[in-house]
């Protein structure tokens, strides 16, 4: 529930990659390719990346993000949710993923069949807020 709230969150564009650490840590950032949320939720323990293209993903077994730059990498994953135009995966751990967006230029979230490029200017200072909200010890 708390993942869907801070979905909502995206309904406005942004124009720079940002850090929210209520109702659950968000890191967020909309380009006209897609909107891209990864929240940390302190109740579940749980990571997600949502991407949400206007032009939608077709069912498809694996998704995959491409990280370019100075540290590339390709994550692949069999384990993700498509409903609507939005691709989710949820996982424990998120180290490889936010080190893609905090150490490289681009990131393309991909399927077989369609792709969205994103811009990762700016995201690095965000994404330390974001790993510093998701390793905070609890109140």
């Amino acid at each position: 529930m708390r993942f869907l709230i801070a979905l909502t969150c995206l309904a406005a564009p942004a124009h720079a990659w940002e850090f929210n650490a209520t109702p659950v840590c968000t890191l967020s950032h909309s380009e006209p390719a897609a909107d891209i949320a990864v929240t940390y939720d302190h109740a579940t323990r749980l990571y997600a990346i949502a991407v949400t293209s206007s032009n939608g993903w077709p069912d498809a077994p694996t998704f995959s993000i491409r990280f370019d730059g100075p540290q590339q990498n390709t994550i692949s994953t069999s384990r993700h949710i498509t409903e609507g135009q939005t691709l989710t995966v949820t996982d424990a751990g998120f180290g490889n993923v936010l080190d893609g967006f905090e150490f490289n230029r681009t990131a393309t979230a991909f399927t077989q069949t369609a792709a969205v490029t994103i811009s990762l200017t700016g995201a690095a200072p965000e994404v330390q807020r974001f790993r510093a909200c998701a390793t905070a010890p609890l109140a």
